[in-house]
């Protein structure tokens, strides 16, 4: 969307108090994320009421009406029209700036300001309502995966992610992604490799492969591709020196797909595997295509063949009928298996989602103790992996974020790191891993993925 606005002829704004158009890209796989999106949109129109406050992304898409009623909202874009939204503040710019004159004189190309959530701070109340106007359409009705428009890499910026399938068909029972996404559609594989070497050509050292379940890609094409096919082309037709993957389902990591990555010094060794719940009967419930045996098979592959691997999974805490045995049998089960990270999820019922219509609710205070616990389980398995680190010697990629005297780096098994001095952005360096336990606690932290 950025890469869109910026080729139609709209600047970056310094921040949202002195945008004329800010862009709000929500989520709503929680509760939690509605909100903090009805929070966004406050505080931005509490520091800028004449902003013209335009909402995108998968909450926009669930409950339009429900965003348009916030005040100083100006249009809800669904994900179903996201590719509209420059023709929208052209058209929005174009009414408010020529009211009355016609628009023979309005200049579609006028560069006008937007800002990305990103840049957003500070507090504020809601003010009054303005009307607001919804664009949001069937999307089932998707076909393609949208592209960025030709653009070289921002100064400072690293590890782009490149989104090569879009939408789910899978039916889990919390998740409403599937509904604000549409079907399973990916992105041609002549496209794939044309994209990753436009991002090579920018200045690009690490992709990311996203997806909203990467693993799918190209079942949907014709003729069928498969990801580890795409991956071994983009290994043999571009230059691109480091290829990462984003979140990859437990069914679609076969020992073809992880000795691919074993096998590769192209591929970091990063696996980030959802699995939800460590108890059978919850995952029955959820309607995960696994049980708990199963998934341990595939991180004991990624183990034996990648010893060194960053392994991540999410797990959902307090599932509706989630009984007290249920969560100790996932307790349990991560403590038994290799992880270095986990993502926590306290449970949310979703609109619409066969979950948010279960009875055995589990009461808010188990779900936060519950929760608690994970995280600090997982908190000692970073802990542990960081550890088993130290000594080590590897290349790790410059991040944009540092001081005078250190820089953040990322290594290809998934440690942040800091190095001592300022480097640029987005260059290689050789790194030793502390040893010292205080450095190890200062200075190296298993990161998270946004995907």
């Amino acid at each position: 969307m950025r890469a869109a606005l910026l080729k139609s002829g709209f600047a970056l704004a310094a921040g949202h108090a002195s945008a004329d158009f800010v862009v709000l890209n929500s989520c709503t796989v929680t509760a939690a994320a509605d909100s903090q999106t009805r929070e966004a949109v406050r505080k931005i129109h509490a520091a800028n009421p004449a902003a013209r406050i335009v909402v995108t992304g998968c909450y926009a898409q669930r409950a339009p009406e429900e965003i348009a009623a916030i005040g100083g909202v100006a249009w809800v874009v669904g994900n179903s029209h996201q590719a509209e939204i420059p023709r929208v503040l052209r058209e929005t710019m174009g009414a408010e700036l020529f009211a009355g004159e016609g628009n023979s004189r309005a200049n579609p190309h006028t560069p006008r300001d937007f800002v990305p959530l990103a840049r957003l701070g500070g507090g504020g109340a809601s003010l009054a309502r303005g009307p607001a106007k919804i664009l949001v359409g069937d999307i089932f009705a998707e076909t393609a995966v949208p592209v960025a428009p030709a653009a070289p890499m921002a100064a400072g910026h690293t590890r782009p992610i490149l989104k090569i399938q879009d939408g789910c068909n899978n039916r889990c029972s919390y998740c409403v992604i599937p509904f604000v996404r549409g079907r399973s559609r990916s992105l041609p594989p002549d496209a794939v490799i044309g994209e990753v070497r436009r991002l090579v050509a920018g200045g690009a050292k690490e992709i990311v492969l996203s997806g909203i379940n990467l693993g799918s890609y190209g079942r949907d094409l014709a003729p069928r591709a498969a990801l580890a096919d795409v991956v071994r082309r983009i290994l043999a037709e571009t230059e691109l020196e480091q290829l990462r993957f984003s979140s990859i389902e437990p069914q679609d990591i076969t020992e073809d797909f992880a000795g691919l990555a074993a096998e590769s010094g192209r591929i970091a060794p990063h696996f980030h595997v959802p699995l939800q719940s460590g108890s059978d009967s919850v995952l029955r419930a959820m309607h995960r295509w696994y049980r708990t045996g199963h998934y341990a098979e595939r991180i004991a592959l990624i183990r034996r063949l990648l010893p060194h691997a960053a392994i991540g999974a999410d797990i959902v805490a307090g599932f509706p009928g989630e009984t007290e045995a249920d969560f100790e049998a996932t307790l349990a089960f991560v403590a038994r298996l290799p992880f270095t990270y986990l993502h926590v999820f306290s449970f949310s019922a979703r609109p619409g989602t066969e979950g948010g219509k279960l009875g055995c609710v589990v009461p808010a205070a188990a779900i936060r103790e519950r929760a608690r616990a994970l995280r600090a389980l997982g908190e000692q398995k970073s802990a542990g992996f960081r550890a088993s680190q130290a000594g080590r010697t590897m290349r790790a990629l410059t991040l944009s974020r540092g001081r005078d005297d250190w820089t953040e780096a990322l290594t290809a098994n998934y440690l942040k790191v800091r190095i001592a001095g300022r480097h640029p952005a987005n260059q290689w360096r050789e790194v030793q891993i502390a040893a010292d336990a205080q450095a190890l606690s200062d200075c190296i932290s298993a990161c998270c993925e946004s995907a």
